[in-house]
């Protein structure tokens, strides 16, 4: 009788500590999920700050003619953003110049910000996607493509820009139409798809454009 006892106290004890064990790794898996999407919220938010403080004021001739006529290389339309800075995401602040395109495109039920890269060398070779003053050719993800911030409900940019008028205050518009300069800052408004008030949630991005990098400096010869 005592040894049965023993035994059934010892089951009981043995099962006590099985649940225990497996509420604390899925406490401890949950809350690695938390941290690492955290994280990713943050990344997200980080990268695209660099990116756009890392913008070069490259002009560049349309149609990759090299004796054309230069236009400010910069396209600023509601859901794409293409420019060229000296942050990448494979080498950070020390890499090659990158012409980057930022751009939203549809995801898991809601929309997905996305961004390319493609190594610059020389202003012909970005003027190449411009097919005209303030026009460019589309973009499109593929393997390389890195996905910024996932599950959105919304998300736009817009950008300041100065009214032809230099005695006028700067407003946001979300088109980007002036063909001589650049804006004086961009802005990403985004929304998560399903709001979570226990996580880090995607903010909009506002960051001025400070144009004091040395333009048409060209990489390679041709």
């Amino acid at each position: 009788m005592e040894l049965l006892i023993a035994v059934t106290l010892l089951s009981l004890v043995s099962v006590g500590m099985m649940f225990a064990l497996r509420i604390g790794l899925n406490t401890y898996g949950k809350a690695q999920s938390h941290l690492m999407d955290n994280r990713r919220v943050a990344g997200a938010q980080r990268i695209l700050t660099d990116e756009l403080a890392g913008m070069v004021p490259v002009e560049a001739p349309c149609g990759g003619n090299k004796d054309g006529p230069k236009t400010p290389f910069f396209q600023g339309d509601p859901q794409v953003i293409r420019l060229v800075s000296t942050y990448s995401l494979q080498e950070g602040w020390r890499g090659h110049p990158q012409i980057l395109e930022i751009f939203v495109m549809p995801g898991d039920g809601g929309v997905r910000l996305v961004v390319n890269e493609i190594p610059y060398y020389h202003p012909t070779q970005a003027g190449r996607l411009c097919t005209g003053p303030g026009r460019y050719v589309g973009v499109s993800p593929s393997e390389k493509s890195f996905v910024l911030a996932d599950k959105l409900a919304i998300c736009t940019f817009s950008y300041l820009q100065q009214p032809e008028n230099l005695m006028e205050y700067p407003t946001w518009v979300q088109v980007f139409t002036e063909k001589r300069s650049w804006p004086k800052a961009v802005r990403i408004q985004m929304r998560a798809l399903q709001a979570d008030l226990s996580r880090l949630q995607p903010i909009s991005v506002v960051m001025p454009l400070r144009i004091h990098r040395t333009p048409e400096m060209p990489y390679v010869d041709e």
